[in-house]
């Protein structure tokens, strides 16, 4: 599971590294990466990487029952072929303390990708539907 943040220059890449430290639940998690853009202005990449099942399900629990719940129902259009579930959150709601899905172009996100361990006579989609049913249950218990 991995979750990246984009920040500019003029921007405090703090507030985004707290937002993702509360989504992952672990401050060390998160890197902050000072880079340049293509046309030389400043750019904070901020993203976390959690490596084990045990913190993904913890990350995506995060996100909540009606976010989890709007995840399994549009699970064919949010998992590629690579199987990994794509998630954008609202990057301002989350900085506020809400965790709201977001659309690509419509306000800062923060993008999320969950990499499904896919084996042989496994079916993706039924596994990405047993991995958020977990997280489901992870919020109800």
């Amino acid at each position: 599971m991995s979750w990246q943040s984009t920040a500019s220059g003029l921007e405090d890449e703090y507030i985004h590294a707290a937002a993702l430290s509360w989504l992952v639940g672990d401050e060390d998690a998160v890197e902050i990466e000072r880079m340049n853009s293509y046309h030389g202005s400043a750019i904070h990449i901020v993203s976390a990487k959690l490596k084990r099942r045990g913190q993904a399900t913890k990350s995506l629990i995060r996100l909540g029952l009606d976010v989890l719940k709007q995840l399994k129902s549009e699970l064919s259009v949010r998992m590629d072929d690579e199987n990994v579930i794509h998630i954008r959150l609202d990057l301002l709601e989350l900085i506020a303390g809400r965790v709201v899905l977001a659309s690509p172009g419509e306000r800062r996100t923060i993008k999320g990708r969950a990499k499904l361990e896919v084996y042989p006579g496994q079916d993706a989609f039924t596994l990405g539907n047993e991995t958020l049913d977990v997280a489901i249950n992870g919020v109800l218990n």
